[in-house]
C-alpha cells in the first residue's frame, strides 16, 4: 500500500521537525549540533507516527554515550505527531570528521 500524497507531506513535515529537533542536541564538549557533526546515520519516519534514528558517536568512549542517545528519543517523541520513537546507536560505518558539513567545520575551524 503506497502512501497518498497527504501522507506524504505530512511524513516529510514531521521529518523536517525531527531535523530541526536534532540541531538541538549538543554533544557537551563540541560546540556543533549533532546533525551538523554528522553524527546521524538515517531518520525514518513512517505515517503513523513512528521515527527510527540510527546515529553515531564520535567514539565509542565517548563521555555522553549514556545520555545522548536518550536525550535525542526524548526530544523526539515529544514532538506532535511522533506516537513512537527510536534512537539505535551503530559504529558502521565509523565517523570521521569528513561526516561534519561545511558549517561545522567552520565553526570548529577546520579548513
Amino acid at each position: 500500500m503506497s502512501e497518498s500524497p497527504i501522507d506524504r507531506l505530512q511524513t516529510q513535515a514531521l521529518e523536517s521537525r525531527v531535523v530541526e529537533t536534532l540541531r538541538t542536541c549538543y554533544d557537551p564538549e563540541i560546540p556543533v549540533d549533532i546533525y551538523e557533526l554528522g553524527l546521524i546515520y538515517d531518520i525514518a519516519v513512517k505515517p503513523e507516527g513512528k521515527v527510527e534514528v540510527k546515529m553515531t558517536l564520535t567514539s565509542p568512549a565517548c563521555p555522553v554515550a549514556g545520555s545522548l542517545p536518550p536525550e535525542v528519543e526524548s526530544k523526539i517523541k515529544a514532538l506532535d505527531g511522533v506516537r513512537e520513537a527510536k534512537v539505535e546507536v551503530v559504529w558502521d560505518p565509523p565517523w570521521t570528521p569528513e561526516r561534519m558539513s561545511e558549517a561545522a567545520k567552520l565553526e570548529l575551524n577546520m579548513f
